[in-house]
């Protein structure tokens, strides 16, 4: 049985769900997920998720991200990346100091308009199905925040940032605001995944590289369970408080910290993770990994 994650940068040109089915392969994993879909013309870090490791899908796709950006200013497409067929086509007159005065409209708060373009579902159906048959539904703005929004590089009509956002940010939906913002227009012409929560894409293995290893070395990559959530509060119960924990009761507990924490038993062994309100812990994911000692 494998319990953990791997740390894979996804090439250009394929889903998420192809590259985690090689990977799983290659690893012999039973069951597996990941934290976090990259689209097909999006490279990076993907957070391959094995065996009890998927319970944390959830807890991982919380975690802030990071990507680096290409625009292209000029052009508006029909999917708000570079697949789709141009709408429309605008001189291009911004200069550097224009646009990094327009990034900083965006720090921090904003509402995002989902695209249609994108895997969020309307009636069960994802609306890049709706999309692909020409139809088009109201979707309702969300909230997401800007945490860092850095120009890298402008060479017309090329724009190059780093994002550092919120979960459910659409960084396609940022490019084409930007564009507007800008009076030109653009579109997402590259876009790569370079952290999420505390992981980096420079500790991932690209998919080639990890089908040259050998076995050992490619377990040897695993990221354990503990690693996973060693940035959660941690809460250590006695056997007896485990047992009630891992049956599903509540526990009524002293000076807990608040919200999510990494619960373990006996010997250090991982229960799972638990939600604490107003001193009362709830179990919230709980692992079946065998107790230690």
């Amino acid at each position: 049985m494998i319990d953990g994650a791997l740390l894979v940068d996804k090439p250009v040109g394929v889903t998420s769900n192809f590259a985690l089915q090689k990977v799983k392969r290659l690893l012999g994993a039973a069951k597996a997920g990941h934290a976090g879909t990259l689209d097909p013309l999006a490279s990076g870090l993907l957070i391959a998720l094995f065996g009890e490791a998927t319970k944390f899908a959830g807890l991982l796709l919380d975690s802030d991200k990071e990507y680096l950006a290409t625009l292209k200013l000029g052009e508006t497409t029909a999917t708000g990346d570079a697949e789709g067929d141009v709408l429309e086509a605008r001189p291009v007159t911004a200069a550097a100091g224009e646009i990094e005065a327009v990034l900083k409209r965006f720090a921090g708060e904003i509402e995002q308009i989902p695209p249609m373009h994108s895997a969020l579902k309307r009636d069960g159906v994802p609306l890049y199905r709706l999309a692909r048959r020409g139809e088009s539904v109201e979707r309702r703005a969300r909230r997401v925040r800007i945490l860092e929004l850095e120009l890298l590089g402008f060479e017309k009509p090329l724009v190059n940032i780093r994002v550092r956002c919120s979960k459910g940010t659409y960084v396609r939906t940022l490019a084409e605001d930007i564009g507007a913002a800008l009076g030109c227009g653009a579109h997402l012409a590259g876009l790569r995944r370079t952290g999420s929560g505390r992981f980096r894409v420079d500790d991932a293995a690209p998919v080639a590289a990890l089908e040259t290893m050998a076995p050992p070395e490619r377990r040897a990559r695993l990221v354990g369970l503990d690693a996973l959530l060693v940035e959660l509060p941690r809460v250590d119960l006695d056997a007896a408080l485990a047992a009630k924990l891992r049956n599903g009761q509540s526990l009524p507990l002293q000076a807990l910290p608040e919200g999510i924490s990494a619960v373990y038993g006996p010997g250090g062994a991982l229960i799972g993770i638990g939600r604490a309100e107003e001193g009362t812990l709830r179990p919230l994911r709980l692992t079946q990994v065998a107790e230690k000692g």
